[in-house]
């Protein structure tokens, strides 16, 4: 088969693209197209069409959920209405628009006609399926994917709480200027159709974009991995379907790279017991400290799995971690290894997936796409340490925040703030060299670079 889908690739995106009929089939392979990291190139490429390319509807149908939906054709609304979407998702597709009121370019995203009968009936079907293979395969556990469709798939067909998702982002990452958040235009949107500002951009994953408008692939890595840091381990909110094609990367009018966030039908809220603990677990995994990796995976819940999904959230083998941890400059992806290895522990993951809470599994939906559009954007071997210290630097943050709270003295919070700052200046620095190691004039500098961060 592997060798067959280079010699057809566009063929077999269209078999993919009929085979998938919609909804949640569609979800499950918008996600197999971000394993970069895990899978071979062949099946991910065959499946990246997904991410803005899924079976589309008919203008008519369009219309007519509109003129239902807001009460008015589409002509009376809009002076512009474009007839090919801009792009086609597993629930809704958007279009192009111009408000006739003020003129406004706009984006409507409208949900498929079909996709509240069909959801359910292909949650019935995804259910069955599940059962079948847990009796022909005992091996394998999937109950906690019916878990996570189940309890996530009625928010995400609710595009007023998609609406007000997206406002709370906005608020709170109102003071980094290199995100974005669409506006939403309230007098147009309802549970099934969603106006919003229409921003211009390429896809965090088109390579070819980036160099058309001179945009620095690290300059996005590094901005990817902030957002969704900050994210997790400092505001305990978290979008959950972060595929290639809902983050884009533009270039404003003054000339600064940009990332927009779209589609925020699913967030997933931290308590920050929770978050605390998470960052303990990635500043264990920086250290390679595995006695602290097992105590932190207990607390999260993941019992005797500790090991397997320390593996999973940081995409190493377990000799990898705990050689140096995942922040050594030594510590390289290697994809060929970390497929074979994947292949050999399916049932186990399996396992894994349905023994640890919930709130695990969307983080390590979102931790696919960091690795899998670094893997993409950069060689497939490359390991971005830059995103590891990343999150070095905001685990730090969040923990140093938590420590400060429960401090009781002015003594012990001067040694808080104190530990924070030397530790930050550190992060700095081998950041500042990291980056210098990778220019030709700073080849000469890598052995500066110490082996592990410790934070």
């Amino acid at each position: 088969v592997l060798n067959y889908i280079p010699r057809h690739k566009q063929w077999y995106q269209r078999r993919v693209r009929g085979a998938v009929n919609g909804g949640l089939f569609i979800k499950v392979g918008q996600h197999i197209g971000t394993l970069d990291y895990l899978l071979p190139k062949e099946y991910v490429q065959a499946f990246k069409v997904l991410h803005n390319r899924a079976p589309e509807s008919s203008l008519e149908s369009v219309k007519k959920v509109l003129t239902s939906e807001l009460g008015a054709h589409p002509d009376e609304l809009f002076s512009e209405f474009d007839a090919v979407p801009l792009g086609s998702a597993s629930l809704a597709q958007v279009h192009r628009a111009v408000l006739r009121s003020s003129g406004s370019e706009v984006v409507v995203k409208v949900q498929h006609s079909t996709v509240q009968e069909h959801s359910k009936i292909d949650t019935i079907v995804i259910e069955f399926l599940a059962k079948a293979l847990d009796k022909i395969f005992p091996e394998f556990e999937f109950d906690w994917l019916i878990d996570t469709i189940k309890r996530n798939l009625p928010k995400e067909l609710d595009f007023v709480q998609e609406g007000q998702n997206c406002e709370h982002v906005s608020r709170l990452f109102n003071d980094s200027p290199f995100m974005k958040v669409p506006k939403i235009f309230w007098e147009y949107t309802n549970r099934r159709v969603l106006c919003m500002e229409y921003i211009r951009g390429g896809k965090v994953d088109d390579a070819e974009y980036m160099k058309e408008h001179n945009i620095n692939k690290s300059e996005v890595l590094s901005y990817l991995s902030k957002i969704f840091s900050q994210m997790i381990f400092v505001r305990g909110y978290i979008h959950c379907d972060p595929h290639p094609g809902n983050v884009m990367v533009q270039k404003t009018e003054d000339g600064r790279t940009q990332l927009v966030l779209l589609d925020h039908g699913l967030y997933q809220t931290l308590t920050d017991d929770f978050r605390i603990t998470y960052c303990k677990l990635w500043q264990a995994l920086l250290k390679g400290d595995s006695d602290s990796i097992k105590k932190q995976a207990d607390r999260l819940g993941v019992g005797k799995y500790y090991g397997l999904f320390a593996c999973m959230v940081a995409s190493r083998t377990w000799d990898d971690i705990t050689a140096g941890g995942i922040a050594d400059k030594n510590s390289n992806l290697d994809v060929n290894r970390l497929q074979e290895e994947a292949v050999r522990q399916i049932p186990q993951i399996s396992q894994v997936l349905n023994y640890i809470p919930r709130q695990l599994i969307l983080i390590l939906k979102t931790n696919d796409l960091l690795r899998g559009i670094e893997c993409t954007l950069l060689d497939r071997n490359t390991q971005g340490v830059g995103t590891f210290l990343n999150m070095a630097r905001y685990c730090l943050s969040a923990l140093t925040t938590h420590k400060l709270n429960k401090s009781t003295s002015f003594r012990r919070s001067f040694v808080i703030y104190y530990t924070f700052a030397v530790c930050l200046a550190k992060l700095k620095l081998l950041k500042f060299l990291y980056w210098l190691s990778l220019t030709r004039v700073g080849r000469w500098c890598e052995n500066l670079l110490p082996s592990h961060v410790v934070v």
